[in-house]
């Protein structure tokens, strides 16, 4: 994934491994709660991203482009040596990221398995980290799940 230093809304594209473009993250600007329109490269929604406000932690909710919740993204309330996120899945196993998710350095896992590993270390240029989907995990959501947990993280962007 990689992150435009300057760009109104807040949109960026995601690439796969041979530097095509496979999912548009489109920032809604101007809107009172932050929202962010995950696109397939067609322009079609695939999950609309959205801040839940008055509630007592940061939380974002994933919903498909009929309005249906696919999954809830915390921040955890304790988070002794690390960051954690929770990510309750409707139709699903529930996920958990952790690790350094500030530097971009975390492992997405269901159940203690890894389903996902984000990392920096893979690219030289500034803002810009890759996610690896293991196989037989939906990488739309985790996908999703990645640009949520960064626009939480990262709020300046």
């Amino acid at each position: 994934m990689r992150q435009k230093l300057v760009s109104i809304g807040d949109d960026y594209w995601i690439e796969d491994d041979q530097g095509e473009r496979v999912y548009k993250v489109n920032g809604k600007a101007l809107r009172i709660r932050e929202t962010l329109i995950f696109e397939d490269p067609d322009g079609h929604e695939l999950f609309k991203i959205q801040e839940k406000k008055l509630r007592i932690r940061d939380t974002r909710e994933i919903e498909d482009a009929g309005g249906q919740t696919v999954a809830t993204v915390k921040k955890a309330l304790i988070t002794p040596l690390r960051e954690r996120f929770e990510v309750k899945v409707e139709h699903g196993d529930d996920l958990e990221a952790k690790g350094n998710i500030v530097d971009h350095e975390y492992r997405i896992e269901r159940d203690g398995d890894q389903v996902a590993e984000v990392s920096k270390k893979w690219f030289r240029i500034a803002d810009t980290y890759g996610v690896e989907v293991a196989r037989g995990t939906d990488p739309a959501l985790i996908l999703a799940v990645t640009a949520v947990i960064d626009s939480m993280t990262h709020r300046a962007r």
